[in-house]
Formats: structure tokens, sequence, C-alpha cells
């Protein structure tokens, strides 16, 4: 067809493992770009998505099969493709120590863009991007929404045939998701640009013209997200919950039993997929949980995709645990977070964090307690990262009182931290160390040693499904691996609180189900768990959660306490996050909106 841009046939691509076997990357795929429209790349970690990309644009050449690109030998021309596409991967190269405008001019100088062209382009591209206003700051200085959009914007200062965009929107909050999108809706629409882009958002890939799903180097299926949302029909149903059964709970439940392909809380309910048609689970109804048919989605054919994948995996057998069946919703046991009787752990009391005449957090207030799941939730540059590194001790308050588990974090800083667990953002991990080599670093850093330590860091290989990786270097995990590894380094000396900042950032939904299953398990044993996040899914995980946006305290709440506030009983986090932020940011905030009775 004349309006294809790029052709793969039976494309092979294998690298190397850390042991000196093959790892397939692609294995003998078909892929088709066309001209015109948006195409997108979903997988799990280690699908091929990255791989296949770099292969368009020349950065690898493939071991086998015809790769195309413009009519082109992507091979034998590799030089001839470049110059007519633009590649923007996972961690773009902005300069931080220079201005938006000097990134600019920086990325046209490469590309070879004419400077009688630069000023128009620039213009439209910035104003597109809502950077038009902050030209000469510095790139560093920007909050994570803009530094992607900076990024398109240098991506796109010459006019490419194909734009390639890896995970754009990992790490940015929904409100600069949705712009970032309407952006590539307008482009598109506005100069017949075609794009191909890798999403861990299923909202997103929902948008695309057409969609690949691909695991271990496979593509499992292809076609319009709307028809490939049909396949899952049948088999979708929600789930209502009784009370003081949180929908974490029940989610972690619902995902043990062999005859649910996928299980996530939505709105307050827990949405499920059977394996199969008409299977049916019998011990719902003893405990009071209510279940309905829901139309299907795409995310809902990707996960029972996945699932159905999966047959290297040994089937589990079905549910034995029966212990709650015959039980009267009133008999059952609270999984709640009873804030009364629970003690205090975290205190936060009028704090206020300034950097020079920047105030970075404006006089927040807050309490979390044992084995509460705390949400710290805001856009990119809201205050909640400022405020996380305070809750760890990372960086000391302006104003205000701060305390952890009754120690003053002004005072006896060291101490604190000694019941504190953190998992970083970008997973502080040596990467030349191996699995087993880091978790014996981290151990010695909090003072385990000897056969202690040992035991210690056998239970995390087994409880992380890491043994097969003990020997393996940190740098040559997938993120999946890596996001386990950060939170066994974590979790080595058994601290009572564990803080989490973005650990599900660029993780795929499969990962993200893992990742809850252990934590709804950790708070139900004791731990406080204090997380910040972007995919507003998970706020549905917490106990309560706070939106903060330009250093205030807009809500603090359970989720179903912030969807009555709101009026939308029924929205999803997104929903309600954009609306939050969007109406304080219309309007003078002139306090925070506490709904729970042991808040503010």
């Amino acid at each position: 067809m004349d309006d294809v841009l790029v052709k793969g046939s039976q494309v092979y691509k294998v690298f190397k493992d850390a042991d000196g076997s093959d790892l397939v990357a692609l294995d003998h795929v078909d892929i088709e770009i066309h001209k015109g429209q948006m195409t997108a790349l979903i997988g799990p970690d280690g699908a091929g998505k990255t791989t296949f990309m770099r292969l368009v644009c020349g950065l690898m050449v493939a071991d086998g099969g015809d790769l195309e690109a413009f009519g082109l030998s992507v091979k034998d021309h590799s030089q001839e493709v470049q110059d007519q596409l633009s590649y923007m991967p996972q961690k773009f190269g902005l300069y931080e120590d220079l201005s938006v405008m000097e990134n600019m001019n920086l990325y046209a100088d490469l590309h070879g863009v004419p400077k009688e062209i630069r000023p128009k382009r620039f213009k439209r591209l910035l104003t597109m991007m809502g950077l038009d206003q902050f030209t000469s700051r510095l790139a560093g200085k920007l909050s994570g929404g803009m530094k992607q959009k900076l990024g398109l914007a240098c991506t796109l200062v010459r006019s490419p045939k194909l734009l390639i965009l890896d995970e754009p929107t990992v790490g940015v909050d929904p409100l600069s998701r949705r712009e970032l999108w309407e952006v590539l809706q307008e482009l598109v629409k506005a100069d017949d640009l075609s794009v191909l882009v890798s999403t861990a958002y299923m909202d997103e890939a929902a948008q695309c013209d057409w969609v690949y799903m691909m695991n271990k180097g496979h593509i499992l299926a292809a076609n319009n997200p709307k028809v490939l949302a049909q396949e899952a029909q049948g088999r979708c149903f929600e789930a209502k919950p009784p009370q003081g059964l949180p929908t974490r709970v029940l989610q972690s439940r619902l995902l043990d039993d062999s005859r649910v392909a996928d299980a996530v809380p939505s709105h307050g309910l827990v949405r499920f997929i059977t394996r199969e048609l008409g299977d049916s689970i019998p011990w719902l109804a003893p405990l009071g949980v209510t279940v309905e048919e829901v139309p299907s989605s795409l995310e809902d054919t990707f996960m029972m995709t996945l699932r159905q994948a999966q047959a290297h995996l040994e089937p589990k057998e079905p549910s034995q645990d029966l212990s709650y069946v015959g039980i009267r919703p009133e008999e059952l046991p609270s999984f709640q977070v009873d804030l009364e009787a629970n003690p205090v752990v975290i205190k936060v009391d009028h704090v206020v964090k300034k950097f020079g005449d920047f105030v970075a957090v404006d006089h927040t207030t807050f309490d979390v307690h044992q084995g509460e799941i705390f949400g710290l939730l805001g856009p990119n540059g809201a205050g909640k990262t400022t405020t996380f590194k305070m809750l760890c001790g990372l960086s000391p308050v302006t104003e205000g009182a701060l305390s952890v588990v009754g120690v003053d974090l002004r005072t006896a800083r060291t101490e604190a931290r000694a019941n504190i667990g953190y998992v970083a953002q970008k997973f502080s991990l040596y990467g030349a160390f191996t699995v087993y080599e880091n978790l014996r670093f981290f151990g010695g850093a909090y003072g385990l040693s000897g056969q202690a330590l040992k035991d210690r860091i056998e239970e995390l290989l087994v409880e992380f499904d890491l043994a097969s990786k003990r020997n393996v270097a940190a740098d040559l995990l997938s993120t999946g691996y890596k996001q386990r590894l950060s939170m066994a380094a974590g979790l080595i000396h058994k601290p009572s609180i564990l803080f989490l900042d973005e650990p599900t950032s660029g993780i795929d939904p499969l990962a993200r189900r893992a990742f809850w299953q252990r934590i709804t398990r950790l708070a139900a044993e004791g731990t406080t768990i204090i997380i910040t996040t972007h995919f507003m899914e998970e706020a549905e995980y917490c106990d309560r959660f706070i939106i903060q946006d330009r250093g205030k305290l807009l809500i603090l709440g359970r989720p179903s306490q912030v969807r009555q506030e709101m009026g939308a009983p029924q929205a999803d986090m997104n929903e309600i996050f954009i609306r939050i932020v969007e109406e304080a940011r219309g309007s003078i905030v002139t306090e925070a909106r506490c709904l729970d009775s042991q808040g503010v």
C-alpha cells in the first residue's frame, strides 16, 4: 500500500543475556505503520517495543527479516531514514542548564533547521505546548510535565514524516498527560503527522488508530482499539464490596482465584475479568459482594490476552481459601484502617518549605496512622515530592513541625530514619552490583550482618521472585525487576514505615497488579505505606490521600469521601483529580477540604 511508512516482515532481533544465553527481543514480527495514523505498541516490560522503535530509527540492526521505512531498507539507508523521522526516547536528553529557547535552538542546530524558519516554527510549537511564557526558564527548573512537552517540541523542530515516541508520558500527572495527548492529536490532524508511540496507559492507546499488543517479542493481537476491546465482552464484571472490606483486599483475593484473569479497583468497586466465558466466582455472594456485568475495554482485552500468553507458567489451582464463605457481611473482619484505634505514626503540622522566596509547600497539615496506605497526589510541580522528602528526613522543614513515630525530624533525623524504608523514583540501585550484592549492601547500611543478613536476603529473594536473578547485575534487569529489587532493598531491615516515590512509573499493568498485591499484604501486616503516584487508579488502593497543587493542600479524605464531595460518586480518579486541580486553579484556594474526622 502507498500509505505504508514502515513495514516490518518477520523482523528478528536477539541479544545476549547476562549468562551468555540468547535473549530474543523480537521473534519474527510483522508490523506496519500507516501514513496519517497514530499507531500504539503496548505490552509488559521486555515485550520488544523499544527494540522495534530503535530498529526503525536505525539505531540498531535486525538479525533477520526485512524492515523498510519510507520505501527504503533501514539497514542499507539508515541516514536517509533518520532524516525523515524524529525520535523521542524514554530518557530524552534535555540540557537542564540551558533555557527552553536555548534547548530549542540546540536541537534545531543538530537537525540543520534553517535559522530563518525557526521563529515561526518555535512560536507555534511552544504555544501548543504551553511553554511560550517560559522561554527563558532553565530546563532543569521545569516540572516533569513541562519537561516532556519541551522534549516533544525539541523533537519536532524539524517537520518529520514520522514521529516516534517511547513512553512519552511516564512520570507525568493526568492533567499534563491529557494536555500532551491533545497536542499530539492536533499535530496529527493539522500536519498529517504519523505517530508511532509506546505507552503503559491503555486510555492513551485507545485514542490511537491501530494497536499492536506485544509480549516477549511476539505480536499477540493487532487491530483498531475499539475492535480489540470487544474481544473481552461477556467476561467483564464489577464487584461491589460490603462495608468494611477495602477494594484492594477484594482485588487481591480475586487475583488469587484461577478463574480470574485480572482485577483492579475502579471508582469504589473492583473490576475483574474471568478467564473463560460463563465462569462465576461462587465465594463472592457469601461475602456480601454484589456483581454486575459491564462493557469491556481495551485494558480488559490487554490483560486477558497477556494472561493467556503466559502459557509457560503453571496454571493456578482454584482458590481453596473458603474461610469467609458462610460468614455474614457484618461478621467480616474489618480490613479498613481504624483511624481512631491505630496510633498516629506521622504527624505533619503546618509545615512550610521554602527555596529562597519560592514556597514549595505552604502550611500543610495531616496525620498518618499505623497500617494506613496514604497517598500524596498532585500535578508535576505541586510540592508532593518536596513533602515526601521532608517526611523521609531527606530535606529539613522551613517552618512547622514534623514527627515520625514520635521522633521530631528537626532534632533527631537519624533516629527517625531507623524506622523508615525508602524506594526512590529512579531506583537507587548500584548497577554494577548483582541482585544479591545490592541486598547485602543495603542490609549492611541498615546495620544487618552475619547470618541474620544472609537469612533476610534469602527471604526477600523468594518473596520478590528474585532467586533466579540473584547473580544478575542490576543494570541488566528489566524495569519490573528493578522495582522488585528496590522494594526488597527498602524492606530489608523490616521498617515500620515504607516510603514509595512513584514506584510504578514506567511499569506495565501486569507488574503493577503484582506490586499492589505485595503492598496490600504489607499494610495488612501493620506496615504504614506513604506513596506518590501519577497512576490515579492507584489512589483507589489508598485508605486516604491528599491532593496538592502549587504547594497547597487542596483535599484530604478517603476515595469514597472525595467522590461524594465532588458530587461524582461513580467517577474514576483521573476525572476527580483533573476536576479538583482545575477548580482550584480557577479560584483562590483559602482552605483545604478535609473530609475525614481524623484529618486536618
